[in-house]
């Protein structure tokens, strides 16, 4: 017998859709690290913010990327708004949908807050733009 809890359904829902919106290559590495102390902070995530809120149907991926890559921005949570811009590859948003979030942003969080999220909307909008072209490439 194990001793691993079992996962609820709600976990197994927010790993579905994590998993649609981030790609199964990251949230497999995110599951490769995570070790028994950070265990419980990766289980609550994919269970509330994935589960819960990412996977109710009021809103598609795509208005949920835009809101969270405002948010995110907002905040100075660099290393999400990173991952966020790339996950709209899956989830539909595309970068004029990014940089109204980002404009909303400068209005509403400030243009501080917008300007360094925008360098890094364009970094990560770069990147996808040349993995896409080494996968053309192949």
């Amino acid at each position: 017998m194990s001793d691993a809890p079992e996962k609820s359904p709600r976990y197994d829902q927010g790993m579905a859709t994590r998993r649609s919106v981030l790609g199964d290559s990251y949230v497999d590495e995110a599951q490769k690290s995570k070790t028994a102390f950070d265990e419980p902070f990766q289980d609550l995530i994919t269970e509330a913010a994935w589960g819960h809120v990412w996977s109710r149907p009021t809103w598609s991926k795509r208005e949920r990327s835009m809101v969270t890559i405002a948010l995110l921005a907002a905040l100075g949570h660099d290393e999400e708004v990173a991952m966020h811009v790339r996950a709209t590859r899956n989830t539909g948003a595309t970068p004029e949908d990014i940089m109204e979030a980002l404009l909303h942003v400068a209005i509403y969080a400030g243009v501080p807050a917008a300007n360094h999220a925008i360098k890094i909307a364009k970094n990560a909008l770069r990147q996808m733009e040349g993995d896409s072209e080494r996968e053309e490439g192949r």
